[in-house]
């Protein structure tokens, strides 16, 4: 039997150009990192409004493995945030190990 893990929730989310913020995240979950940073993987940057129309976003993977709240890619904080970064949305929460 596969055992379910709670994924983490994305507490809140200030990018307001993503197409899945609507007062929150919308995305039904959200993967976070690439091989350089922590950025949100599901951001995007368009006039089409994306997601479930209620703030209860999850974070489904992680692939920054050097973050100390990850274990085997995935994401154990109790949540996250995400926020602007220069021209991207980024996990603020990510901290190096």
């Amino acid at each position: 039997m596969t055992q379910m893990i709670e994924m983490p929730r994305v507490q809140s989310c200030t990018v307001s150009a993503c197409s899945y913020n609507h007062n929150g995240c919308t995305a039904y979950a959200i993967t976070i990192g690439s091989s350089t940073s922590a950025e949100c993987d599901t951001f995007y940057d368009s006039l089409e409004k994306g997601g479930q129309g209620k703030a209860l976003a999850q974070v489904g993977a992680c692939k920054r493995a050097d973050c100390v709240h990850n274990t085997d890619l995935e994401c154990h904080a109790p949540a996250i945030v995400v926020g602007e970064s220069g021209d991207k949305a980024d996990c603020l929460t990510y901290d190096k190990k």
